[in-house]
């Protein structure tokens, strides 16, 4: 009787736990009703995916942005993206060396070297020998280069493309590399990084020429400085709904296309991350994953525009990984409104798209995995590794 009595206890635990994780999957989808609207810019597609030569590379990541995301912030948008009026789509695949699943660490890695990782491998493999980056590779030859950040500096995706350093959380070795970087151009934040794991750092910065800014509407007056380290304070590290100012990006964005533009006749580099898209899909929060995707898209359209005017440039955007298994359910279009559910609170393994425009654009179609895109963008620079 007793043990009739244990299995009946058993198989009502067991129940019980089935029950309450399917709950957990099927809670009620979180919702939000958007009210901050902005029109999309439509390109001229003038050299969009022709053959012609180009001299500069604007890639942007929406860390985190996958399929779901960006449909989100389309239709919470009036059915509107700039990023989805691109032509020239593709796919994917992020998973890194050592998981099925990858973090932003040697997601970035990948964007930015062209070699797989191990997560949480910034710009070297698992035994610490490091990967020449983006920056390292095109500074010699010429190029401008530069990188601009919603996260802190020292963030996984932004240090792949300067640091090499074994673990993602040496925030003192990566701010050792920052020093050292080869880019002309580098914005994120904050100063408290500095200030607990940097001592001295902001200063060792200006000794290698970095004329550093604290505040991002200092930029446009600060164009013939030699290098620019814009460390916001930490607001500029958070959610727009926390207090970030939804013009930071875009503008610095657009100021950091200036500034590289007009210092080298080869042409230019620069980097892009959207960050807090991540952020907001790791918490299942669908007001802040449209609000940072529409933000994201803000800063696309100052690269578009500039793609246009100038005729030899190549924007791609793209994501290190989706976040969070996003699924969306109801809407309203034309009220703004979106419901979503998450699978997750962490990353997942659904391919990412690609969006390219500009000369070489179409290079960009199809299924690939993220190493190629590091491969494609030298390419269309005609730049052997």
């Amino acid at each position: 009787m007793k043990r009739k009595f244990l299995s009946l206890a058993l198989v009502l635990f067991c129940v019980s736990v089935a029950f309450g994780q399917n709950k957990e999957k099927t809670k009620a989808p979180s919702s939000y009703k958007n009210t901050e609207f902005h029109a999309d810019y439509k390109p001229s597609y003038k050299n969009d995916g022709s053959d012609k030569p180009i001299k500069n590379v604007i890639l942007m990541i929406g860390d985190g942005m996958g399929l779901a995301q960006a449909t989100a912030g389309m239709y919470a948008n009036h059915n509107a993206l700039t990023i989805t009026n691109l032509k020239n789509i593709g796919l994917v695949k992020t998973f890194s060396l050592s998981d099925f699943i990858t973090d932003s660490a040697a997601s970035g890695t990948a964007y930015a070297t062209g070699k797989k990782t191990k997560n949480g491998c910034v710009g070297v493999d698992s035994l610490g020998n490091k990967f020449p980056n983006m920056t390292e590779i095109l500074s010699p030859l010429g190029y401008a280069t530069g990188i601009v950040t919603t996260d802190k500096i020292t963030g996984a995706t932004p240090s792949a493309f300067y640091a090499h350093q074994i673990k993602r959380n040496m925030t003192k070795e990566i701010l050792e590399d920052l020093v050292d970087t080869k880019a002309l151009f580098v914005a994120g934040s904050s100063v408290k990084v500095f200030e607990k794991d940097g001592t001295g750092k902001l200063d060792d910065l200006k000794k290698k020429k970095f004329k550093v800014l604290h505040d991002y509407k200092k930029l446009s007056s600060s164009m013939k400085a030699e290098k620019i380290a814009l460390i916001c304070d930490n607001t500029n590290a958070q959610f727009i709904s926390e207090g970030r100012d939804p013009n930071y990006l875009k503008e610095t964005t657009a100021q950091a296309i200036k500034f590289l533009s007009n210092k080298s006749n080869k042409g230019f580099f620069l980097m892009v991350e959207g960050a807090q898209i991540d952020w907001a899909s790791h918490n299942n929060a669908i007001e802040n994953v449209v609000r940072e995707v529409l933000d994201f898209d803000k800063a696309v359209e100052e690269a578009l525009r500039f793609a246009d005017k100038n005729g030899e440039t190549l924007v791609i955007i793209t994501a290190d990984h989706e976040t969070g298994g996003m699924a969306l359910r109801e809407g309203n279009i034309k009220k703004g409104k979106i419901k979503a559910r998450f699978a997750t609170g962490g990353h997942s393994p659904i391919m990412v798209p690609v969006y390219a425009y500009g000369p070489q654009a179409q290079n960009f179609r199809g299924v690939q995995d993220n190493t190629e895109i590091f491969a494609k963008i030298l390419s269309a620079l005609q730049v052997k590794k």
